[in-house]
């Protein structure tokens, strides 16, 4: 992947799809995403959080009007453009540098939290940029990643839900049927370039240095949950192959909490 200053259909239309969004339908995603990072590290003004790939820039947003502080990275001018904008509609000035995480230095040490959400699977040298996310954590930090769940039993896809159990499909065969699709722009930036699975990121978080792995099913809380819903959770929680089912087929995504 490389930086790209030309305008792009795949990031037209994201902007075109999402740059509408009514920010406060975002704020559920932001307390769950802040109260998935706390359960490992405190959270306030004094933290330094990156976020890779901001998109149209709600977490740095939401950040700033929760009193955060959070830069932002991300491989687009356009899209930074386009987040600036909309910072600037909700009274907040964004701090979003252009740069590619497979091959841009982080920093050393240099952040308490970071933040990949739905950006890993379009990042073509993803263990690269792995261990720059790492490098650039001081230790006791946390990176909350979710992407893409490959074989999950709901057929529609994120990515392109036009196509039913479109991630189960191998790599070549999606990347043409998008090119197919949206044209081959999309190769550029835009297209999923992996469709990973909660073994293979569990692997590569442990390869990687991270001292503890946490998936979603570790930072789902029992409280407020009862009946059915309660048991199945706790006996996914507490029996290794019921997790391994629900992790692979049941759930939309890969999410993940790393303490370094």
């Amino acid at each position: 992947m490389r930086v790209h200053g030309e305008s792009i259909g795949e990031i037209d239309r994201y902007i075109e799809n999402f740059g509408r969004e009514e920010l406060n339908a975002k704020i559920p995603a932001f307390e769950r995403l802040i109260r998935y990072l706390e359960k490992v590290r405190k959270i306030d003004s004094d933290t330094r959080i990156l976020e890779i790939g901001t998109g149209t820039g709600w977490f740095p947003i939401l950040c700033q009007l929760n009193g955060l502080r959070c830069q932002g990275l991300d491989i687009s001018p356009h899209l930074i453009e386009a987040a600036v904008k909309i910072g600037k509609r909700h009274g907040v000035v964004l701090d979003i540098g252009l740069g590619n995480v497979e091959v841009d230095p982080l920093g050393v040490e240099k952040y308490d939290a970071i933040v990949a959400s739905s950006i890993f699977e379009h990042i073509e040298a993803w263990r690269p940029a792995l261990a720059n996310v790492y490098g650039a954590l001081r230790p006791g930090g946390a990176l909350f990643f979710e992407s893409t769940n490959k074989y999950m039993l709901n057929s529609r896809s994120g990515e392109f839900p036009q196509f039913p159990f479109y991630g189960w499909l191998p790599d070549r065969a999606r990347y043409q049927l998008r090119k197919v699709t949206h044209g081959k722009d999309v190769m550029k930036l835009g297209i999923d370039f992996h469709q990973f699975t909660y073994p293979q990121l569990r692997r590569a978080f442990r390869e990687t240095g991270f001292r503890k792995i946490l998936d979603v099913i570790d930072l789902l809380d029992m409280e407020g949950r009862k009946g059915i819903e309660r048991r199945a959770l706790a006996a996914a929680k507490s029996f290794r192959p019921m997790r391994r089912l629900v992790l692979t087929f049941l759930v939309d995504a890969t999410t993940f909490l790393c303490p370094k």
